[in-house]
């Protein structure tokens, strides 16, 4: 990683802008308002509560869209609900604990109306693991048998050993791109996608989410299923609710296709044609950097984006956390558990101009000290199962246990950054020293960041106009009867130049970001 890293730099140091590679899928077009571009995934939140969200703070905060948990009816683990057990499903019945097909419509329609995008996190590579129960609608299934009545599927409608080359059944040999696609993942049962019937039943139930009025879906587990079977269901999926969207407009669809940037097995770049792959290598290296693992630099960053072998910018879904990191890199990645670090990275990711990012909103549980085991835990809950939703505080922030990180103010005054920068470009790159940058989006936004524990007290060029600017990260502007920051003033002179002071180790975030609508 090292090596690779130094060799990084060694690309002309010109390109600071992304490239595009060509045109982009039809599917690749988030069809936000304006110029907002940020999704957050709102982690098992009900459709009651994330209708209000919308509308009081989402929508208000500039927020484009929001991932929901899986809303089709999956297996009810009655022991401990675990999170996980909503990607197991068990018919495509609109029904989840976050609500009803009624909720559903009514968060979408209020959630557009707010401006803000509703894309699902679906679930159509496989069904319910070997298990016999009941769906969170009551729906019955029997996986060990491969029994499906809800959609209907049965036995005939999923792989089986004839197409499967492992032992097994299930995926053994993970640089094997038929084992990948053929052969269950983790006991769950892999659905024969080249089957007419099941290509149908799948893109009937997307249709249905469309009809309600989704912009599109998350789509998970995509690395197991062949891109020709993906393009025949969206072949059937139909255009988007003109309610709410343009005519003609598709849906976009981004897929979860999980990689370690080594050339074997399932590569992101073959999903393309189908829509945006979630950028895993963005994630990684960006961690890397922040966390200095491999003594890597901040400076390194200069010419971030697909010179780092990245996905093109037009056609990728970047991030820094997501549900399955926080729990499977407890200790090593970025997550709320190193608040400081996830600030510092979301800030970066939300200044630099690179892809339709994707904010996480998650909350606590309780980790094993030894960190043996995944954490299952689900969402906050009543006696009786029932999610408990968020409350919030007079700061804005939630109450524990809800995380709610697109509410902090760090984060989602720098959604505000990315869409009064709009697509200016970087310029005025600065690096004072190894992990101290700085760089303005044309002539309206700027930003530093300090990843060491270090005094910074000198001038940087931001690009703006004169003026006197509220630093949005330290503080938010309030404009009752006279205005003023509650945070820092920055100063900035005739030319663009202005004193900043940051305190590498004291301040509780070493950044600083000034954009033209925070001019006082």
């Amino acid at each position: 990683m090292l090596m690779r890293s130094i060799a990084l730099l060694i690309v002309a140091t010109v390109l600071v802008c992304p490239l595009s590679s060509g045109e982009r899928s039809e599917y690749s077009r988030p069809n936000m308002i304006g110029n907002r571009s940020v999704i957050v995934q709102m982690f098992e939140w009900r459709f009651d509560d994330l209708a209000e969200e919308c509308e009081n703070f989402l929508g208000p905060y500039g927020y484009g869209g929001i991932q929901t948990s899986p809303v089709l009816e999956y297996a009810m683990i009655k022991d401990n609900r675990p999170w996980w057990e909503r990607y197991q499903p068990v018919s495509y019945k609109i029904i989840s604990r976050s609500g009803n097909a009624e909720q559903l419509s009514n968060m979408i329609e209020r959630c557009n109306r707010a401006g803000v995008r509703v894309y699902v996190d679906i679930v159509i590579n496989h069904m319910a693991g070997p298990m016999i129960g009941q769906g969170v609608g009551g729906t019955p299934f029997n996986g060990n048998a491969k029994d499906f009545p809800g959609v209907p599927y049965g036995p005939q409608h999923f792989n089986d050993k004839s197409k499967c080359p492992s032992q097994s059944g299930g995926i053994e040999d993970w640089r094997n791109p038929e084992q990948i696609r053929n052969c269950e993942l983790v006991g769950l049962r892999d659905l024969d996608a080249s089957q007419d019937h099941v290509r149908q039943k799948i893109a009937d139930a997307m249709n249905s989410l469309i009809r309600l009025g989704v912009a599109g879906f998350r789509v998970d587990a995509t690395k197991h299923m062949w891109v020709e079977d993906v393009k025949a269901i969206l072949d059937r999926v139909d255009n988007l609710n003109t309610q709410y969207f343009q005519s003609n407009e598709r849906p976009f669809i981004y897929h979860e296709i999980s990689h370690d940037g080594s050339k074997e097995g399932i590569q992101p770049e073959e999903y393309l044609p189908v829509g945006s792959p979630l950028e895993f290598m963005y994630r990684r290296n960006l961690v890397n950097v922040f966390r200095k693992y491999d003594n890597q630099k901040l400076r390194w960053l200069r010419n971030w984006g697909e010179p780092w072998d990245l996905l093109p910018s037009d056609s990728a879904v970047p991030f820094v956390d997501n549900h399955d990191f926080q729990r499977s890199e407890i200790d090593t990645g970025i997550s709320f558990r190193q608040p400081r670090l996830l600030k510092m990275a979301t800030a970066f990711m939300l200044a630099w101009p690179y892809g339709t990012p994707e904010v996480m909103s998650s909350y606590e549980y309780e980790v094993d000290p030894n960190h043996r085991e995944v954490d299952n835990t689900g969402p906050p809950m009543d006696q009786d199962g029932n999610i408990v939703g968020a409350k919030t505080n007079p700061d804005l922030s939630c109450q524990a246990p809800w995380r709610c990180e697109h509410r902090w103010r760090q984060i989602y005054n720098m959604v505000k950054f990315r869409e009064v920068a709009e697509y200016e470009p970087v310029e005025n790159w600065q690096c004072p020293s190894d992990n101290v940058i700085a760089f303005s989006r044309g002539s309206s936004a700027f930003i530093v960041i300090v990843n060491d524990n270090i005094q910074v007290n000198q001038e940087f060029q931001t690009n703006l106009p004169a003026g006197r600017y509220c630093d949005v990260i330290s503080g938010n502007i309030e404009r009752n009867g006279e205005t003023k920051c509650t945070g820092k003033v920055i100063e900035v002179k005739d030319g663009g130049k202005a004193l900043i002071t940051i305190d590498g180790e004291r301040d509780e975030d070493p950044m600083v970001a000034i954009h033209i609508q925070a001019r006082l």
